[in-house]
């Protein structure tokens, strides 16, 4: 009888919680009699042909599951954008004897990892594939309330440093942070972070229906949030604004925001945009007009979050997790995304996943309909309908109501 083996592949960015699947995954392969291999860097080396990886026993992982990062690296390299690559993954899987293949990621890795299955069967080659949903971005296909492992941890962390920022902005006074949280396409974690950390006006794609939007409406909401908030007598705050809002901004506008380079999923690299200083800059500009003094500050909330150890809730999450994901394997179960519903586990498989027009996994955005996100909205100091009656405010602008209701008015 063919040995079992499985491979554990970690696609994509960090999140709270991944040694902690795969410490489970281990010990559970290991109490069936399979040998588990740790693969190195995603799928990078295997479509080089490469055979880096780690043969993992119960020794190596027994306490991973309380450490942040990953033991076996993390790559963000796309399998599927090349047949080539895809046919040397799976040849070179097959080479290693691997029967099973456990991947930890998002939707682009799920993606890849439902492609890969796809591949395998079409040359006839016996590999069952199955992914564990990992994304602090909170922004996969799962039930309605339920989380992707590592948000609990990175909105806890993120909510600390957060609070941290709104105690300096009102210490030293006369300031301001603009706090740009990941989130490539969902709100999911600014929101989170923003809501239980108070932040003064939080912003996510989600709010702008429109395909595009421009740089200056993203301007103007902060600035009016300021000066309505220096109305109170609190010239001090905390912005959280989500960077998937840089892919809402019209192509026109881009120019302000530097070169834009693509990932290997064809993906803005957010990092390497500096998008908080240019809000800042075009901020200051603004509130100059108005007189009211203010520093503002730009801070990244982003990789500070993903390699912090999971909080008990993630470890719990992720060890069921890693658990299902070798007894759905074992039961001979294949191309699926594992989840645990009501303490029980249950597969979502790979084809119901699917967009039916861009054929990838689809993304769960944030509900502004629902009174989760309401709620939120209404603990903000942003301008609302009754504001462009407010005569103060509009002098605060240098404005009449009629300018300011001609300029700001769309805001609303």
């Amino acid at each position: 009888m063919r040995k079992k083996v499985v491979a554990i592949v970690c696609g994509g960015g960090p999140a709270p919680g991944i040694n902690s699947v795969i410490s489970a995954v281990t010990m559970e392969a290991q109490r069936r009699g399979w040998d588990v291999y740790g693969i190195y860097e995603g799928f990078s080396h295997l479509a080089k042909g490469e055979k880096s990886y780690i043969k993992l026993n119960y020794d190596l992982v027994s306490r991973i599951h309380l450490t942040g990062g990953c033991i076996l690296h993390m790559s963000r390299f796309n399998p599927t954008k090349s047949e080539k690559d895809l046919q040397t993954v799976v040849e070179t899987l097959g080479e290693m004897g691997i029967t099973y293949l456990v991947t930890i990621g998002g939707d682009d890795t799920g993606y890849s990892a439902a492609t890969v299955a796809a591949y395998a069967k079409k040359c006839g080659q016996s590999l069952c594939v199955v992914n564990v949903p990992k994304t602090i971005d909170n922004d996969l296909p799962l039930p309605e309330g339920m989380p992707t492992f590592g948000f609990e941890t990175a909105r806890a962390v993120g909510t600390m440093l957060l609070e941290n920022l709104m105690e300096d902005a009102r210490t030293t006074n006369n300031r301001w942070y603009f706090a740009i949280t990941m989130g490539r396409t969902a709100g999911h974690l600014a929101l989170g972070i923003g809501k239980s950390a108070g932040a003064i006006i939080t912003l996510i794609p989600e709010e702008f229906p429109e395909e595009k939007i421009r740089l200056q409406r993203v301007v103007d909401l902060l600035t009016c949030s300021i000066v309505k908030r220096c109305l109170t007598g609190r010239n001090y705050g905390v912005a959280v604004i989500a960077e998937g809002i840089i892919d809402k901004i019209a192509p026109e506008d881009f120019a302000a925001l530097g070169d834009v380079s693509l990932d290997e999923h064809g993906h803005i690299r957010y990092a390497e945009l500096d998008f908080g200083e240019v809000l800042r800059k075009a901020v200051l500009a603004e509130l100059k007009k108005t007189g009211i003094p203010m520093t503002l500050v730009d801070e990244k909330i982003g990789y500070a979050l993903r390699c912090a150890p999971p909080i008990s809730y993630d470890i719990d999450y992720t060890r069921s997790l890693g658990y299902a994901a070798v007894r759905f394997l074992d039961e001979g179960g294949c191309s699926a995304m594992m989840t645990v519903q009501n303490n029980e586990s249950v597969p979502l498989y790979f084809e119901d996943l699917r967009d039916s027009k861009s054929g990838r996994i689809k993304v769960r955005l944030v509900d502004t309909t629902s009174s989760h996100y309401q709620l939120a909205r209404d603990f903000m100091i942003r301008l609302r309908p009754e504001d462009l009656q407010d005569t103060k405010l509009a002098n605060m602008f240098g404005l009449s109501i009629e300018e300011f209701q001609n300029r700001y008015g769309y805001l609303v």
